[in-house]
């Protein structure tokens, strides 16, 4: 009897069935080269954000023989360019892109454009920080003086913003709460089985991972993402929890060199 239970629970976990969501930050953008804030600003990918799709994201998701059904992107060109990167090489250039203004970047206000070190030798390095990691630290509201600041407000790409919901800057916990409702969404398509890759940005990337592990706003303040890693979770479709930790897929070294990087204000 004892033996019998013991091979039912074996047999139990054989069979539980699982499937795989994974997150990925896009390449280097433009502004990423010189080490500027960004956010709602269109920046194109780099040539070595591009060079990082095709070399480190694309090896990594093909070693593992991960396949997709649904992508999801924001409407920015760096987070929609590296998915389409994606998918071509995969030979997989039919899967659909689903574009989510929800899933743009951190709006940086008034920052944006501005280098971080210059901004650092302005305001100290703790206050940068602040504005970078702080949890619930919002950056000054960007003004009409911003050279991107018309730019960003008539990009077409932004057309389905509702009206009132148009961020002039926003602190991470303001995008946690943004990106939540689309989590739910790609949430019930993980657990229905369909193969989800999320190609986004930074501090979306940041967002999902405290909606999807559930960490405390002190910890996601201390989480860096490096571009075009793959981050990869597994959910057990009957319960709808995590199976294990998540996984970042590529050479350990490289990701914990890139991660200290982007940690890092810079130059």
């Amino acid at each position: 009897m004892v033996f019998f239970k013991f091979l039912k629970s074996k047999l139990s976990q054989f069979m539980t069935k699982t499937n795989r969501l994974v997150i990925l930050r896009h390449g280097e953008s433009d502004f990423n080269i010189e080490n500027k804030f960004c956010g709602w600003h269109d920046a194109p990918l780099s040539d070595f954000g591009v060079q990082e799709a095709l070399t480190v994201a694309i090896p990594a998701l093909s070693q593992s023989q991960l396949e997709f059904d649904v992508v999801y992107s924001s409407v920015l060109s760096r987070s929609r360019q590296t998915a389409e990167l994606i998918l071509s090489k995969l030979n997989c250039a039919y899967v659909p892109i689903k574009e989510d203004w929800r899933l743009c970047e951190r709006h940086y206000g008034n920052l944006t454009g501005c280098r971080k070190r210059t901004v650092a030798d302005r305001y100290g390095e703790e206050q940068v920080q602040a504005w970078r990691r702080g949890y619930d630290c919002v950056p000054p509201f960007i003004e009409e003086s911003n050279r991107y600041f018309y730019t960003i407000c008539s990009n077409p790409i932004f057309d389905d913003v509702p009206r009132g919901e148009f961020p002039l800057a926003e602190s991470l916990h303001m995008c946690v709460d943004r990106v939540k409702p689309v989590w739910k969404e790609v949430r019930r398509e993980v657990l229905k089985g369909s193969r989800v890759l999320m190609c986004v940005h930074g501090t979306v990337a940041r967002a999902l991972v405290q909606h999807i592990e559930g960490i405390s706003n002190e910890a996601i303040e201390k989480v860096n993402i490096p571009n075009c890693v793959p981050r990869v979770y597994e959910f057990d479709l009957s319960t709808g929890g995590l199976v294990g930790a998540a996984i970042n897929l590529g050479d350990q070294e490289y990701i914990r060199r890139k991660t200290a990087q982007v940690a890092a204000i810079g130059d």
